[in-house]
């Protein structure tokens, strides 16, 4: 049924009850028909066998067989009738014509009163029964006597007429006249059929159309439409189903354009910078070896430039990465102004971009960078109240044949950028492969790989050295600094400032200090579980990149958490230029690891230039000086003016002073003289491996 279209369903409707009617009304036409034949047979038959039964009294009761033969001839011409006989009222045969298959008519025990049928398949045998009436008259009887005559009847059996009737021609009639009622019956259902057709037609083509519209839009040919056929439901629906349509295609057009504004708007956020609007590292990269191409196959001279922003990281600190945003959006805007028509500025990521400079020799690019440099130098940055001055540093290198690929051309420019911000910012460094700054450059870049792979290798080993008490008070316990070196693959001894400048530059210390972290806490276990008879304080240095950084004071909280007995051996060196630039972080991270009695010591003290200032916001326990006073203490007045100064200082804040850098025990016995409280170097004692300490103490 689910298969069945439209149109097949509205025939069928049509056809179906026509069908069935037309079907009960044959058969019921075909019943009456057959009945009418059949009774019409038998009451004929019935009347002829009637009518014989008194015409042949008189031959049967004289016994002339001619008379009966006669008019047994005579009745057997009627149609149907297959033959007829007369017999006698002992059985007798007294006369036939015709064909005929009878009774015994005595051992059947006829009925004298009536006809009596004997019904066939194929035929009909009636047996009327011959009498004769015998009527009783008194001769000498009057009929003017007073009184009615009467007479006296007696009925005498003289025999029967048998009648035997074909019953072939009724059904052959009667298969007529079912054939005639079929053949009209399948001719009144064609008739039907088509009139269902025509009419299922003209329903159903608007019901089509609609469909077939219905369906055409529903793949995407929205500007189809239907042709309305009327003001009735199916009107109404016509209407609906192009109104549908129209709303769709205003809706498509309008989806497309803003498809096509989005593709747009994809397509330029992947090669452009969503921030400034310039193009972003990939797209200057695909451009600029387009430009190198050009370089090699033309002969063409071409500039690179690497432009970092000079003073960005500190107004974005103080003021917010908003106040940070608007700054690069503003000097974006001030270069652009002065770029040149075949010039392409880029944006590279945080405050880093690059400038390419087609068609133009070095000596021109110089001019054209030291025309932004002296743009960037008379801009202000206005935030708010505060008015901020910025500078860039521009590393350069010239594009030609000889360049070669495209990370060697941006290796190089952002080498010799850092090497022009090394050499005071603001300035423009043109790179040149035998540069003494870009060589030292080079070599720390080498140096991250070294220190990666001495992390992987376990390559680091921890050493340590004495800091020791100038008053060698009884047990005053043991206070030791951890210090640091890298391995080389031959077991040569790296100390760590060959490797620490380089890991500062490049982000490396929190995962050194990680590593340092981890083993300190894990010696310092291993000296309580050995059982010592004194106290040992373990000093481990902290980068300033590492207090910065959440997870690093996460996964130190995290270890004390674990081990809190550890805490109290624990001291973590700061150094002054870190504390100062992180004082609200360092000093929260002071308080957290208090709480695990750990203690501090600021480090490198008297470096900066506001020390005594910050000192008193810094909680720490104590006060290391740095060794650039306390290397030539002896001979030099002011270093030991400043010596006794900051020692004043610490003990009046009631921190303890250490010293170090003491190489000589003539500047061993002026700290002691001063009252310096703790001193460390060689001339006290010489970094060991730390394995060594747990079978010294």
């Amino acid at each position: 049924m689910a298969m069945i279209g439209v149109r097949g369903r509205v025939i069928g409707l049509a056809l179906v009850p026509m069908a069935i009617i037309g079907i009960l009304l044959l058969f019921q036409l075909i019943a009456g028909k057959i009945d009418d034949l059949d009774q019409s047979l038998r009451t004929r038959s019935a009347a002829i066998a009637r009518q014989l039964a008194p015409a042949a009294e008189y031959g049967v009761a004289s016994g002339n067989t001619e008379v009966l033969q006669t008019l047994l001839d005579k009745a057997a011409i009627e149609p149907d009738i297959r033959g007829v006989a007369v017999f006698a009222d002992n059985g007798q045969r007294l006369a036939q014509a015709g064909q005929g298959a009878w009774l015994d008519v005595l051992q059947s025990k006829l009925p004298t009163d009536r006809i009596f049928l004997v019904e066939y398949k194929a035929r009909l045998v009636y047996y009327a029964p011959i009498t004769r009436t015998e009527l009783i008259v008194d001769d000498f009887q009057t009929f003017d006597s007073p009184d009615a005559p009467t007479f006296e009847s007696q009925t005498r059996l003289l025999g029967w007429v048998g009648l035997d009737v074909s019953r072939n021609a009724t059904l052959k009639s009667q298969r007529e006249a079912i054939v005639r009622s079929l053949l009209i019956l399948l001719a009144g259902l064609g008739v039907s059929l088509y009139l269902a057709w025509l009419i299922g037609r003209q329903i159903t083509r608007p019901i089509l159309a609609l469909t077939h519209t219905v369906s055409r839009i529903g793949e995407g040919h929205l500007n189809e439409r239907v042709m309305p056929s009327g003001q009735a439901e199916l009107g109404t629906l016509q209407r609906g189903v192009n109104h549908m349509a129209a709303h769709l295609q205003a809706m498509q057009g309008q989806m497309q354009e803003k498809i096509d504004q989005a593709t747009a708007r994809l397509v330029f956020q992947a090669s452009h910078d969503v921030l400034t609007g310039l193009i972003n590292r990939r797209e200057f990269e695909r451009r600029l070896e387009h430009t190198l191409l050009s370089a090699v196959q033309h002969e063409r001279e071409h500039a690179l430039c690497y432009i970092d922003l000079d003073q960005f990281k500190v107004i974005n600190d103080t003021c917010g990465h908003a106040a940070g945003d608007e700054l690069l959006r503003q000097l974006t805007q001030l270069l652009k102004g002065k770029l040149r028509e075949r010039d392409t500025l880029a944006r590279l990521g945080g405050d880093e971009f690059a400038l390419l400079l087609e068609n133009c020799n070095i000596q021109d690019a110089i001019e054209v960078a030291e025309t932004f440099l002296a743009e960037v130098r008379r801009f202000r940055f206005k935030w708010d109240d505060r008015i901020f001055a910025v500078g860039m540093s521009v590393g350069m290198v010239a594009i030609n044949r000889d360049s070669g690929a495209v990370s060697n051309l941006m290796s190089a420019a952002d080498a010799a950028c850092y090497v022009a911000k090394d050499r005071g910012r603001n300035q423009i460094h043109l790179y040149e492969s035998s540069d003494s700054d870009l060589m030292r450059h080079r070599g720390e870049i080498q140096w991250v790989t070294r220190i990666q792979h001495a992390l992987e290798e376990q390559k680091l080993r921890l050493y340590w050295q004495e800091i020791r008490r100038t008053d060698a008070a009884p047990n005053a316990g043991r206070h030791v600094e951890l210090l640091l070196r890298m391995l080389e693959d031959d077991g040569t001894e790296i100390p760590p400032m060959a490797f620490i400048p380089a890991a500062e530059r490049y982000s490396l210390m929190p995962v050194i200090d990680s590593w340092v972290i981890q083993e300190a806490m894990r010696v310092c276990q291993n000296y309580l579980l050995s059982g010592p008879p004194q106290h040992c304080l373990f000093a481990v240095n902290l980068s300033g990149a590492s207090l910065k950084a959440p997870a690093f004071r996460s996964m130190l909280l995290t270890y004390l958490q674990e081990m809190p007995e550890l805490g109290p051996h624990l001291c973590f060196e700061i150094t002054e230029t870190a504390a100062i630039g992180n004082l609200v972080v360092v000093n929260e991270f002071i308080e957290a690891m208090r709480e695990f009695g750990c203690s501090f010591s600021l480090d490198d003290f008297g470096s900066g230039l506001s020390s005594f200032v910050y000192l008193k916001n810094l909680k720490v326990d104590y006060l290391k000086i740095d060794g650039a006073f306390v290397r030539d203490i002896v001979n030099n007045p002011i270093d030991r003016s400043m010596v006794e100064a900051i020692n004043t200082i610490g003990h009046q804040m009631g921190l303890k002073t250490v010293a170090e850098f003491v190489e000589s025990e003539a500047i061993l016995s002026l700290l002691k003289k001063i009252g310096v409280d703790y001193v460390q170097g060689n001339v006290v004692h010489c970094p060991e491996p730390l394995t060594s300490l747990c079978g010294q103490v």
